[in-house]
């Protein structure tokens, strides 16, 4: 993957901000895919996040969570100042990130979409999300994920 820059990398690179990325080998498809990526990984499950794409009151945001637990969408409505939050539609989830599921990063997307980030990655030095194509995670500090997704943080997943 080196030298296969994403959006998500190349805005990294262009605010200067630490990363390191790192390749796996897991299926999208496969059960506890966010477990065996961790696995892959060889770090604990709890700073590997996955990102989601939500409509709230009818409006796409993004949440990311550990990938050890669920979305509590009541939770992530509540932080955005919503009623109600269901699951994006897996097409409009991709044309509006611009990424693939199992690659969808939460950084460099396509349009900017409201984003919550939970407040459990700020418990962690580094923090793992995808770099945007399946197979490659980037590692980064969870501050840095919070200040370029322009994201705010609550507790938003389900445990």
């Amino acid at each position: 993957m080196a030298g296969q820059a994403t959006a998500a990398t190349a805005l990294l690179t262009k605010r200067k901000i630490a990363y390191r990325t790192h390749p796996y080998d897991v299926s999208p498809d496969a059960p506890h895919y966010g477990a065996l990526v961790a696995a892959a990984l060889g770090v604990p499950p709890e700073r590997v996040f996955k990102t989601l794409v939500a409509e709230v009151d009818g409006a796409l945001a993004v949440a990311v969570v550990p990938v050890t637990g669920e979305l509590d969408l009541k939770a992530l409505a509540a932080a955005l100042g919503g009623k109600r939050a269901v699951l994006a539609d897996r097409a409009a989830a991709e044309r509006s990130t611009g990424y693939v599921r199992g690659g969808i990063s939460p950084l460099g997307q396509r349009r900017r979409l409201p984003t919550v980030v939970d407040a459990s990655a700020l418990d962690h030095e580094t923090v793992y999300v995808s770099a945007g194509r399946r197979g490659w995670q980037l590692q980064l500090g969870p501050a840095d994920l919070v200040a370029l997704s322009e994201a705010g943080t609550a507790r938003i997943a389900a445990r």
